[in-house]
């Protein structure tokens, strides 16, 4: 089984939508996809891309995906890297694609000069809590996301 992780291009905007969907379904999330391709395209390939994609392949079949941003530290002075999101199809999972992506991910970060790669789970996922736990990932407990979106971000936009 050879796996394999490369950089999205743009023809690859039809499978990273329906991975985006494969996870919103699994995270009981899929009432909340609302992108637009184009505007999707634009934000990943764009002029200005303001996140990365890579896809993982499992014997050249994309079976999944990372899509990253770059933050910032204050209290490191350097940049860090945040994973938004990170796929795998089910019939792909436990072939070692998951901890590629991470492992490609934390190499990406080490040549950037980053301090950080951090991202999220769901708390009641406790597969992948596990999972990310066995790589050395630890929780953040003493912090709690915070999110303004919608009329809440239009209003506060205003104030």
């Amino acid at each position: 089984m050879a796996l394999s992780i490369r950089p999205a291009v743009p023809d690859d905007l039809p499978l990273i939508a329906s991975l985006i969907r494969d996870l919103a379904v699994y995270e009981k999330l899929a009432h909340e996809v609302r992108f637009e391709p184009a505007v999707l395209a634009s934000h990943l390939f764009g002029e200005r891309p303001m996140a990365e994609v890579v896809i993982g392949e499992v014997d050249g079949v994309a079976q999944g995906f990372a899509l990253f941003f770059h933050n910032f530290s204050t209290f490191e002075g350097k940049p860090g890297i945040y994973l938004e999101d990170l796929f795998v199809r089910p019939e792909a999972r436990g072939a070692g694609l998951g901890k590629a992506l991470l492992a490609h991910l934390a190499a990406l970060a080490v040549q950037r000069g980053c301090a950080r790669l951090e991202w999220a789970v769901l708390d009641w996922n406790e597969p992948a809590i596990g999972f990310y736990s066995k790589l050395g990932a630890r929780p953040m407990d003493d912090w709690t996301v915070m999110r303004v979106d919608g009329l809440a971000l239009a209003g506060l936009a205003q104030k």
